[in-house]
């Protein structure tokens, strides 16, 4: 009987080339409604806390471009960060992002799980290629992030030594996103009137960065102290006031 040898698998010739200006992007439907506002939530936090600089490029649903074997490999995360982007002038909107070729490469990449088939788990290395294995292999993007809102379930990978490891989580169950220099965690509670498992971000010491309605809320709250107190100081500087006039002193004298 001959012995049958598995070929290897050879590595895919990955090139950054501009997307044409006719190519088709997909527009594929978002698979549930928490995604949108996960990621929306995602990026106001960053925001508020002034985290986000002009060169940076944050977004959702966005396509991240390769050629792979002179094919063009477009994927669109959920939510994504890349450091540091060439600027486009005000005239042109930016359609998608080949890294390498338009800026940094990709450093984080966050996909919130679904039940499709070569989804967010997918090692698929043949076209269609799954995700897993495009932000692994391809984009090699240094973590990648998947979230299962509904469990909840949160999982972090790593990128080292050309592999996905996965991350452990600290004491709080949260994980250390190095390229952000954040922690990433499970918060549960209410968002623009909507109450689920929204992902958060904490900051090496522990604080929660507030999205910008909290701030809003924060704010609206100190100023309504300070309005009591000055209140009741006024009442005191009345009550003084009165009390100075039963004795016969003018208190508009001694000021």
């Amino acid at each position: 009987m001959a012995l049958q040898v598995q070929p290897s698998r050879k590595e895919p010739t990955v090139t950054w080339e501009a997307l044409p200006a006719d190519f088709i992007l997909p527009d594929d439907p978002v698979e549930n409604i928490q995604q949108p506002s996960l990621a929306a939530a995602l990026t106001d936090a960053l925001g508020s806390s002034g985290r986000i600089q002009p060169q940076m490029l944050i977004g959702s649903n966005f396509g991240l471009v390769a050629t792979v074997n002179k094919k063009i490999v477009v994927k669109a995360p959920d939510w994504f960060y890349i450091p540091q982007v060439q600027p486009v002038t005000a005239d042109v909107i930016r359609r998608s992002y080949t890294p390498n070729l338009e800026g940094a490469a990709v450093a984080v990449v966050m996909e919130f799980l679904s039940d499709t088939e070569g989804g967010e788990l997918s090692v698929r290395s043949t076209p269609p290629y799954g995700k897993l294995y495009f932000y692994e292999h391809i984009l090699k993007v240094p973590t990648y992030v998947t979230y299962d809102p509904y469990e909840p379930s949160l999982e972090v990978r790593c990128l080292q030594n050309g592999q996905y490891t996965l991350q452990p989580a600290d004491a709080n169950g949260r994980y250390w996103i190095p390229e952000l220099e954040l922690f990433l965690g499970i918060w549960q509670g209410e968002r623009l009137c909507q109450t689920m498992n929204w992902l958060r971000w904490w900051n090496k010491e522990g604080n929660l960065l507030l999205w910008s309605n909290e701030q809003a809320e924060q704010e609206r709250q100190r100023a309504e102290q300070e309005h009591q107190r000055a209140e009741q100081e006024r009442q005191r500087a009345d009550i003084l006031a009165a009390k100075l006039r039963e004795l016969g002193v003018d208190p508009d004298a001694i000021a």
